[in-house]
């Protein structure tokens, strides 16, 4: 090798690392965009299920209500979620049914997970994840 050839190369490292290093920074960022994204889909599944469990072994619709927000609130604090709002929807109206009929309740959990922190293009500063669940009601339970 002449010494022209390697004054060709000279740089390169710098180049290679200018365009290397952000795209490997961007692929990071959006590994870590869809971990926090899948982990926190899966405790809000979580926290409905506990919801709709709690909802369905109240007696009456109003505390079926009161009790499934609770309990999804609660699930998702324990599990150290931070939304920056939670709306619980829960669909007792079965409840009015009579003893002996099949009925159940519904609760959907929407969370709005705060992703501000990632600085990755493309990615949005908020993204609302959501689930339902549906318990069934004892059949056989004294209903209000």
């Amino acid at each position: 090798m002449t010494r022209s050839s390697s004054r060709d190369e000279r740089g390169s490292a710098s180049v290679e690392a200018a365009v290397g290093v952000p795209a490997f920074v961007l692929f990071v960022g959006l590994i870590i965009f869809g971990g926090r994204t899948a982990t926190t889909y899966q405790s809000v599944e979580t926290a409905a299920a506990y919801a709709a469990r709690a909802a369905s072994i109240e007696r009456t619709a109003g505390s079926a209500k009161a009790n499934a927000i609770s309990a999804a609130t609660t699930s998702l604090s324990n599990q150290g979620v931070h939304c920056l709002d939670v709306d619980v929807t829960v669909d007792a109206s079965q409840f009015s049914r009579t003893v002996g009929e099949t009925a159940t309740v519904s609760v959907t959990v929407h969370c709005r997970l705060d992703l501000s922190d990632l600085s990755v293009p493309g990615v949005p500063g908020s993204r609302l994840i959501e689930a339902t669940m549906t318990s069934p009601i004892d059949t056989w339970r004294e209903r209000g």
